[in-house]
């Protein structure tokens, strides 16, 4: 836990602006970690700690980056992700998968407090698409498409589509 703890003081030191940035390196590196630092362990989780503890070495380790990490920084971090989502490549798309996809595999219940954001890095967050509601997605695509058109995103030279489709 000291090298988690040194993590999470870096990451203080960290401006807001790249705070996103230095989470998914720190998150990275410490995956990355796991997956050389499991195996060496392999005779230890397989016979003491699945068996005689009933827990798993790598789930152990994922849930102490979880408690003196991420947890630490998920009230500052989430609304820099929401904000930067809502500002396409004021961060990389790579980096924002990364990060989001890391939160849910830490806990996925953090889901639940931004669901439109993690939503659009993992499927099923959003609940099933029901029938009766199809007027009201239309309805949202519809603004939605109003709205980017507004910001400067036309839908490109509609000229030389084919007679039978429609606009």
């Amino acid at each position: 836990t000291s090298h988690l703890l040194e993590v999470s003081s870096r990451l203080q030191a960290s401006s807001p602006h790249n705070l996103i940035e230095n989470f998914n390196v720190a998150l990275t590196q410490y995956t990355a970690s796991l997956e050389c630092i499991v195996p060496v362990f392999i005779y230890l989780n397989k016979f003491y700690i699945e068996s005689k503890l009933n827990r798993d070495l790598k789930e152990d380790l994922m849930k102490l980056f979880a408690d003196h990490v991420a947890e630490k920084y998920l009230n500052t971090l989430m609304p820099l992700l929401i904000k930067a989502h809502s500002m396409p490549f004021q961060v990389q798309p790579s980096t924002m998968a990364s990060v989001v996809k890391g939160l849910y595999s830490l806990r996925p219940e953090w889901a639940q407090l931004a669901p439109e954001l993690f939503s659009g890095f993992i499927p099923q967050i959003n609940p099933p698409t029901v029938e009766s509601r199809l007027p009201d997605y239309a309805d949202h695509d519809r603004k939605l498409q109003m709205a980017l058109s507004m910001t400067g995103f036309s839908r490109g030279d509609q000229s030389r589509k084919r007679a039978s489709e429609d606009s």
